[in-house]
């Protein structure tokens, strides 16, 4: 593991945002400090060190916040860069992993959590048509290749294979096959798991199911 100043993750284990970050930092093989935060009553160095929206993950560097899970992945990616580079080397490749990752925050995740947030009957429409459409695309974008970036592990696999660890839970709401509608995707979630990375860092899909079912009740949702 890689030395460095003090590195401290404000983090939820069940958050995929955070297992973004998880994954930067093992394949950079760099040592932290794991925070597990308490959402509904969030800590004083959270609030402190993101006051605009109060929100995990936060990656603290040598007492320096940085925010927003994909914006940590590109900071970890750029302050070890000798080793596991994330992002291409060239300025297209970039941009285009840039994009994709985006895709997967504004289209994926958030069709994701519209899925989650509403009562069990209503997840059968509009959103799970969103969500299960988005998943073709980024199988479209995929295509033949290993990962995203082609042979190399990198920035969109990263942004994308946390929501491995809660495809149970789509599909119980969202009552749907990742296998039948994604499999392409669903075989590349599994290649990802084969790396130390991913494996570590992802938890139990059973246990993020339980996770929301226990807010889904506290929220009145059923």
């Amino acid at each position: 593991m890689a030395e460095t100043k003090e590195l401290v993750l404000l983090n939820c284990w069940a958050s995929p945002y955070g297992m973004r970050c998880r994954i930067a930092l093992a394949e950079k093989r760099v040592e932290y400090e794991h925070k597990d935060e308490n959402l509904m009553e969030k800590s004083p160095l959270l609030l402190q060190s993101n006051p605009v929206h109060k929100k995990i993950p936060v990656l603290v560097h040598g007492g320096k916040p940085v925010c927003e899970s994909l914006v940590i992945v590109q900071y970890v990616d750029e302050a070890w860069p000798d080793r596991a580079p994330l992002l291409p080397a060239d300025a297209y490749g970039r941009a285009q992993a840039r994009f994709w990752a985006d895709f997967v925050d504004k289209k994926v995740c958030y069709c994701m959590l519209s899925l989650l947030r509403l009562p069990a009957k209503e997840a059968q429409g509009e959103a799970k048509k969103e969500f299960t459409e988005g998943l073709k695309l980024l199988e479209g974008e995929l295509g033949e290749k290993k990962y995203f970036g082609g042979d190399t592990f990198g920035f969109v696999d990263v942004a994308l294979v946390p929501l491995m660890a809660w495809f149970r839970t789509y599909e119980s709401f969202g009552s749907f096959s990742a296998e039948t509608e994604a499999p392409k995707l669903v075989a590349w979630g599994k290649r990802c798991m084969e790396r130390e990375s991913v494996a570590m860092s992802l938890p139990d899909p059973g246990k993020v199911y339980e996770f929301v079912c226990f807010m889904r009740k506290m929220f009145g949702l059923g």
